[in-house]
């Protein structure tokens, strides 16, 4: 199972909100201007993690503010912020043969490492923030 976009584009979306915001109203057409989606998606990003108390959005044209500092933000608040996964990062195959040897005996020898790999996933996730991402940002602009 892939992880969504969602995740990917809720980032740019608070990188472009951080670089932009001095110079610019970062509104959803704005800010989909720069990763090159559809408002509409950018208005349901910025909803999730206003929702999660990442974001300040103001009515009509306003714009959207980040709330809480760049190094309190990690990749891993954004990917829960957006629900990117509906369950596990791994989805199993719904129903082995229990008649079979292996398909009675998978889950109990694959499960923990597919947990495993998860639990690694979102640690790494948890150790980067936007403050670093700004960071390795800068230099190329």
């Amino acid at each position: 199972m892939q992880i969504t976009s969602k995740f990917t584009i809720a980032i740019h979306t608070l990188v472009a909100i951080y670089t932009f915001e001095k110079e610019f109203k970062t509104t959803s057409e704005f800010i989909a201007s720069s990763v090159n989606v559809n408002p509409v998606v950018i208005r349901r990003t910025l909803q999730s993690l206003k929702k999660a108390g990442l974001v300040e959005v103001k009515a009509g044209s306003g714009g959207a503010s980040i709330k809480k500092n760049l190094s309190d933000i990690t990749l891993y608040d954004v990917y829960i912020a957006m629900e990117c996964l509906e369950g596990g990062l791994f989805h199993f195959h719904e129903k082995p043969n229990l008649e079979c040897p292996v398909g009675k005996n998978i889950h109990s020898v694959l499960d923990v490492h597919l947990f495993n790999a998860q639990a690694a996933m979102e640690s790494e996730l948890k150790k980067v923030t936007l403050k670093n991402l700004v960071e390795d940002l800068n230099p190329l602009l």
